[in-house]
């Protein structure tokens, strides 16, 4: 059985499944900055909302085979995902003080015609 290619959604970021759904199990793979200086530990630093970040949890990630890092959070809380990441010595990759940020899908499908 054939794996489906996570989807690349920034340089070195990949998420699946897309689009991000509430109450869904995703995979954030990094291959980023800090996985190319031989970091021994990656964290996946992620919360939920707008502005202040609510239900913050740094979460371990696993090496992958191809030198990338990756990790599964549940998402519980249907504002925005949030997400930056860090090492065992506290350098920080956090897309230049903005972190990565998606929207998150109730999982409701639009009703046309009205």
């Amino acid at each position: 059985m054939s794996r489906k290619k996570m989807a690349e959604v920034a340089e070195g970021i990949y998420l699946e499944p897309v689009p991000v759904t509430l109450g869904d199990e995703i995979r954030i793979k990094y291959k980023g900055m800090l996985s190319k200086t031989g970091s021994g530990k990656i964290y996946l630093h992620a919360g939920f909302g707008y502005g202040e970040w609510s239900n913050v949890q740094t979460i371990p990630m696993r090496k992958t085979r191809d030198g990338g890092w990756s990790a599964w959070i549940k998402v519980t809380d249907d504002s925005r995902l949030n997400f930056c990441f860090r090492d065992e010595a506290n350098n920080w990759d956090n897309n230049t003080g903005r972190n990565w940020s998606y929207e998150i899908h109730n999982g409701s499908l639009p009703e046309f015609g009205q």
